[in-house]
C-alpha cells in the first residue's frame, strides 16, 4: 500500500480497523484501549467509526448544564464524555464520519501544532480524494457559542474548513506512553438536531449552517463512498495492514465503557469535579 500518500510513520506496524457502528461509550473506550495496545508494543491503529445511536460527546471539562438532558433522553441520543477537551459534538448516526489515529508518544512530534499537522495529513488527503477543497482555517474565527465544538473559535491548529465553513474538528489527548487523535468529519449537516441537544443558547439552525458545511453539499458522493475514501487515505498514510480488535481488547473496552464512559459520575461531572 506504500505510495505517494504514505506518511513518515509508514515503516511501523499499523492496523486499519474499518468502520464499525457502536455506541458512544464503547467508541471512546476503544480509543483508550488502542492507546494501551500501542504503548505495550502492539500495533498502532487507524480506524473509522460510526456512532450508533446518535451521540453527544462532551468535552473533557464541559459543564453538564449545557446539555438538554430531557431532549436527549426523549430522542434517544446517547451522551458520553471524551478524554479530549473542547466543546460538545452531536455525532449523527448518518451525518458524521469519525476516525482515530493512535500511536506511541515517542514517535510523534512533541510540539502540539506539529503533531496535529502530521496526524491530519490523511484527513486532508481524504478530502482531496473526495474532490473537496479543504484546509486548516487560515486565521482564528470568533466563537458563536463556546459549549458547542462546531461553534467555538476556529483555530488554525486543528480546525478544517471548506467553502469557508467548518467541516472537521480534530482533537488529541496524550497518555504517558501514547497519543490518541480523533476527529469528526461532517458528511451531512443536521443543524436542528445538533443544536437541540444543547441548553442555554439562542443559536438558530440557519446560523449553524453558516458556520458548518458537509461533504454532501460539496461533492457528489454517498456516505458509504466517503467512509471508504477516509479508510483508503488513513490506510495509505500508515501503510496499514487489515486488522481488527482482539477478544481481550473488546473485553477490556466493554469493561472500560461500563465503568467510565457510560457512567453518570463520569458523564455528568461538573468542571470543578475533574481529577
Amino acid at each position: 500500500m506504500t505510495g505517494d500518500s504514505a506518511g513518515p510513520l509508514a515503516d511501523r506496524e499499523w492496523r486499519i480497523i474499518r468502520e464499525e457502528a457502536r455506541d458512544g461509550p464503547m467508541q471512546m473506550a476503544l480509543d483508550e484501549i488502542a492507546a494501551e495496545t500501542a504503548a505495550a508494543g502492539g500495533p498502532r491503529t487507524v480506524r473509522v467509526y460510526r456512532w450508533e445511536p446518535s451521540t453527544l460527546s462532551l468535552g473533557y471539562g464541559q459543564d453538564p448544564e449545557t446539555v438538554d438532558w430531557d431532549h436527549c433522553a426523549r430522542e434517544g441520543v446517547s451522551v458520553t464524555r471524551r478524554q479530549t477537551g473542547g466543546g460538545g459534538i452531536y455525532h449523527d448516526v448518518d451525518g458524521d464520519v469519525s476516525y482515530s489515529i493512535v500511536a506511541p508518544k515517542s514517535e510523534l512530534p512533541g510540539d502540539l501544532m506539529d503533531a496535529y499537522h502530521l496526524l491530519c495529513e490523511p484527513i486532508l488527503d481524504a478530502f482531496d480524494r473526495l474532490g473537496v477543497d479543504a484546509d486548516y482555517v487560515s486565521e482564528p474565527v470568533p466563537e458563536i457559542w463556546k459549549p458547542a465544538c462546531y461553534l467555538r473559535e476556529l483555530h488554525p491548529a486543528h480546525d478544517v474548513v471548506a467553502a469557508g465553513r467548518k467541516i472537521s474538528g480534530n482533537a488529541q489527548y496524550r497518555r504517558r506512553e501514547s497519543v490518541v487523535q480523533h476527529g469528526s468529519l461532517t458528511y451531512a449537516v443536521r443543524a436542528a438536531e445538533h443544536l437541540d441537544v444543547f441548553a442555554g443558547h439562542d443559536v438558530d439552525p440557519e446560523r449553524f449552517r453558516e458556520r458548518v458545511v458537509g461533504v454532501e453539499e460539496l461533492a457528489d458522493v454517498s456516505r458509504a463512498e466517503m467512509v471508504s475514501t477516509v479508510e483508503e487515505a488513513l490506510g495509505a498514510w500508515a501503510d496499514a495492514d487489515e486488522g481488527g480488535w482482539t477478544d481481550d481488547e473488546l473485553e477490556r473496552a466493554r469493561e472500560r465503557a461500563a465503568e467510565k464512559y457510560a457512567d453518570d459520575e463520569w458523564v455528568r461531572r461538573r468542571p470543578d469535579d475533574r481529577s
